[in-house]
């Protein structure tokens, strides 16, 4: 790994100022040369341990020959050289605490972990991977992310496929590398976000619960084939996002908790540190060195694993020092307020140095409360994120579509509501794996109706998500209208492809898609106000709703009209900003995505009749539990149509 090296009093200082932000080169274990021979160098953080050993499958779990030594002047930093270890090796420190016990800790820096259920660190070397992905690095770094399409898709690697349900036998890092991003590419998503791939001893906590913050689990195969997955995405053109979880962390004897014998992850106060809701402990954001350590955790998964952006998992839980705590268990900071301010300097700190060393990383706030400025600049009082999800567009979203169609009309401002502050952040839309699990029910399945109305409701939703300003993220299974929730042991139901409307709903996504990406109305002023415009916001009579997307040139705006209900409106009128000739270049009612094949075949001509503060109009056919796209074709039809009627339609 470049730049390894031994803790000199530089690094020592900076560690424990917080500021060292690549302190993966110092602790762990480093595979090194020394001359002719080879050494692995172990170091690790433990200030209040006696006395720290190596102990592993190398010395028969008995380190009183490797007694590790405590640095001068360190602060508690202990490290040993032990010559001739092979890669693959299984290691931990065996930590004497102050009072007399000895624990078994895996090692927080190790790279690589032995296979679950065992629980040890293995020695390994990251150097050496040959990456091909130079292009997509450079092309990255001459595009901003804000006024270009991303379409993200939601990934679990462990349930998308398997390769025996019977004997729970997972894919490999390399073997997904070949069959999820080919499917990701053909499906036209511009990045796969991963639930957490750090490694976590419980495949139920999906990734949430670490135990191993730098290393890539060992379900799915070496550090090296995860590289190998990133630089095939890359190839394909395919970003890579990753979760990532530095809220809390898991209880089990051998990670983070009491590490040396007492509090050193998190907070010596239980109040602070019980995270009673998820059964976890906070970090402690006090203290210096935890900065140090997860700082360093995003910038390693940047340099060592090329990965284009971070999703922070939770991030109303770090905001709150309260957060799904009984009120007995309830603290306040100095000032008097539940606000966890260590945390928010913290997530400043975080964002401003991964943007100092990436200034075109991906750095998304998962936060579900309305706290201002997500994502401003840290120097203009944010907290410095370049996006967040938007989990008040989900929750109306959700229930809205969950209602029966006739009672729609009495909740329409659940579809407009979004409107109101769709720019006040930067944001990503997200349909993800929290909204179908733990009795929720899959998308397709929360919709009301009979089976052709579900498929059709769970069309327009998806199709006036892509109209809506912000990013945009689908869970998998999603794609193809998985039936059942998703069930966190087993793949996703690819059967369901032999179905004829779960086959027309995969070919709806992946036209849906092609179409997002082709068109730049739909994602070049995504953070705009100028990007959008109201044509018919307060139609909840019969449930439709109207606006444009703009592009950078005119000729690019596109007009997007959805209807919520199972009612055809052969003669829809809406004002239009411009005269000329409409063509409808996308409609979710598309016999080839199992619609009911209502359209508009033949061009549209404007007409001069004013409606909806616009001087001219046109009237076209909205289908059922649709979403159509119109672009304008001419600026002016070949013979102007006049009209003598004046005022509004019954629609306006």
């Amino acid at each position: 790994m470049a730049g390894k090296q031994i803790p000199g009093s530089e690094d020592i200082y900076l560690f424990h100022e917080g500021t060292h932000y690549y302190s993966y080169r110092l602790f762990g274990a480093h595979v090194e040369k020394k001359g002719k021979s080879k050494v692995v160098r172990f170091t690790v953080w433990a200030p209040h341990a006696r006395e720290v050993r190596v102990v592993g499958d190398f010395n028969e779990w008995n380190g009183e020959a490797h007694l590790m030594q405590a640095l001068p002047d360190s602060g508690g930093i202990w490290s040993l050289e032990i010559p001739d270890l092979d890669e693959g090796v299984l290691y931990k420190y065996e930590i004497h605490t102050a009072d007399g016990r000895v624990v078994l800790k895996a090692d927080p820096y190790a790279f690589y972990s032995e296979l679950r259920p065992g629980t040890a660190s293995r020695i390994y070397n990251l150097d050496g991977y040959k990456w091909g992905d130079g292009n997509w690095r450079r092309q990255r770094g001459r595009k901003r992310s804000y006024d270009q399409p991303m379409s993200i898709y939601e990934v679990h690697l462990g349930t998308w496929k398997k390769r025996s349900r019977e004997e729970d036998e997972l894919f490999t890092y390399r073997e997904l590398a070949d069959d999820l991003v080919d499917y990701v590419v053909q499906m036209g998503y511009t990045h796969i976000e991963l639930m957490p791939i750090s490694e976590h001893p419980f495949d139920r906590s999906w990734g949430y619960q670490s135990t191993g913050y730098f290393a890539a689990t060992s379900r799915f195969g070496e550090p090296k084939d995860f590289m190998y997955f990133v630089d095939r995405c890359h190839q394909r053109g395919i970003g890579v996002i990753l979760d990532w979880v530095p809220g809390h962390f898991c209880k089990d004897a051998q990670g983070l908790r009491q590490f040396d014998g007492q509090p050193l992850y998190e907070p010596d106060d239980p109040k602070l540190a019980e995270k009673p809701e998820w059964g976890t402990l906070a970090f402690d954001f006090d203290k210096p060195e935890v900065h140090s350590f997860l700082i360093s955790n995003v910038m390693f998964w940047m340099e060592q694993f090329h990965i284009d952006g971070i999703r922070v998992d939770a991030v109303a839980s770090m905001l709150s020092l309260n957060f799904g705590k009984p009120e007995h268990q309830w603290t306040r900071n100095a000032q008097g307020g539940e606000e966890n301010l260590s945390a928010i300097e913290f997530l400043k700190k975080l964002n401003t140095a991964v943007f100092g060393y990436y200034p075109h990383a991906l750095m998304m706030a998962e936060d579900s409360t309305n706290w201002p400025m997500v994502t401003s600049p840290v120097d203009q009082g944010g907290l410095g994120f370049n996006y967040k999800w938007n989990m008040g567009w989900m929750n109306d979203m959700l229930k809205y579509m969950k209602l029966d169609p006739v009672h729609r009309k009495h909740h329409h401002n659940l579809i407009t509501f979004s409107f109101m502050y769709a720019f006040n952040e930067n944001y990503v839309l997200p349909l993800s794996h929290d909204e179908v699990v733990h009795g929720k029910r899959s998308i397709l399945h929360k919709m009301p109706g009979d089976y052709w109305q579900k498929f059709a409701n769970t069309r327009v939703l998806y199709g006036y998500m892509t109209g809506h300003p912000g990013k945009k993220l689908l869970f998998m299974g999603g794609e193809f209208g998985q039936f059942d929730e998703w069930k966190d042991l087993e793949d996703l139901d690819w059967f369901l492809l032999d179905y004829e409307m779960h086959g027309k709903m995969h070919t709806y996504n992946q036209a849906l898609n092609t179409f997002y990406l082709q068109e730049p109305a739909l994602w070049q002023a995504d953070h705009e106000m100028e990007g959008f415009q109201w044509i018919s916001p307060d139609d909840n009579e019969q449930s439709v709703v109207a606006f444009i997307r703009k592009g950078k040139k005119q000729k690019d705006d596109l007009i997007v009209v959805c209807n919520f209900t199972p009612v055809v409106h052969p003669d829809y009128r809406i004002g239009i900003p411009k005269a000329g000739v409409y063509a409808e270049v996308f409609n979710s009612d598309d016999p080839a995505y199992g619609g009911s094949g209502q359209g508009n075949s033949e061009p549209m001509i404007s007409e001069d009749i004013p409606m909806h503060g616009f001087e001219n109009s046109l009237s076209l056919r909205v289908p059922p539990l649709a979403a159509v796209y119109l672009k304008r074709t001419k600026l002016q039809p070949a013979s102007p149509v006049k009209s003598g009627r004046k005022g509004k339609s019954k629609n306006a």
